[in-house]
């Protein structure tokens, strides 16, 4: 490993070492949920979980298993922090995208607790730069008390098939309609823009349909604004599983292989949108 000569005696003051034989493998996941400038981080033994929120909509979680990294060292139960986005990925990309064919930039990611920086240590052809972000307290994140019992409706897609979608779909529109139902129209999106409606229907045993569990007829609206963050996870993503619970909430969970064939899984909640629901006879 090439950072491995960076692992001193030191290492004791750390609460959290990750380190990576490419920045990429992080760096690309956390680009999926850059929608505000603060992220909070959560490390477990289990790996570490990103969390990016906006006015208590909108909620996304990029989940990095531990298994993603060639050196994971947490010293406590749980590891908490909250950086600024923008500049760690700046730090992240500190060696740009390299143009020599096989050229990785290697992470070792150290933490050494409440009040302490965040440490990067980033390598690339034998140099290596070293940056130090400042914490800050985490914030308490939203609840949105999504559970699978409470799923009424669920269908997982290959990602390209949305991705065709939303490049059809009038973004002009303010909201999104998703309608899911065990009967046609089975999966249907819908937007309302300055040149009409505009409908995506998928059959339930469509060949980009993986599963198809719909148990109850739900049509629900989100504010475009808020689902248009996600279309970063989507365009990265191989597959998309959508849920709406008994509320009408929102999941949006984007399967991603990074360079190295492993699977991250990022995804979004959203809340209805209350005012179109209101409007509604």
């Amino acid at each position: 490993m090439p950072l491995s000569s960076q692992a001193e005696a030191g290492d004791e003051q750390y609460v959290l070492i990750a380190s990576l034989d490419n920045v990429r493998n992080i760096s690309n996941i956390l680009k999926a949920i850059q929608f505000k400038d603060h992220a909070t981080f959560l490390a477990t033994s289990n790996g570490i979980k990103v969390t990016v929120e906006d006015s208590k909509c909108l909620q996304a979680n990029a989940f990095i298993q531990a298994d993603i990294f060639q050196e994971f060292i947490i010293k406590e139960e749980s590891v908490m922090f909250r950086v600024n986005m923008t500049v760690l990925l700046d730090c992240l990309s500190i060696f740009g995208s390299s143009a020599v064919p096989g050229m990785t930039t290697a992470l070792r990611m150290c933490y050494s607790g409440y009040g302490f920086p965040l440490t990067l240590f980033l390598e690339e052809g034998g140099v290596v730069t070293v940056c130090k972000i400042k914490t800050q307290e985490p914030e308490e994140t939203l609840d949105f008390d999504f559970c699978s019992t409470n799923v009424v409706n669920k269908v997982i897609l290959q990602s390209d098939s949305l991705r065709e979608a939303f490049s059809e779909l009038d973004m002009t529109s303010e909201v999104m309609q998703i309608t899911m139902s065990p009967d046609k129209p089975f999966f249907r999106l819908s937007t309302f823009g300055n040149s009409g409606s505009t409908h995506c229907d998928y059959p339930k045993d469509s060949d980009m349909m993986e599963i198809f569990q719909c148990t109850q007829t739900q049509t629900n609206r989100y504010k475009i604004s808020l689902l248009k963050p996600s279309t970063k996870a989507l365009a990265l993503s191989c597959k998309v599983s959508v849920r709406t619970d008994n509320r009408g909430f929102l999941s949006l969970q984007y399967m991603i292989r990074n360079d190295d064939g492993q699977i991250c899984f990022v995804e979004y909640y959203c809340c209805p949108d209350e005012e179109m629901a209101e409007e509604e006879p």
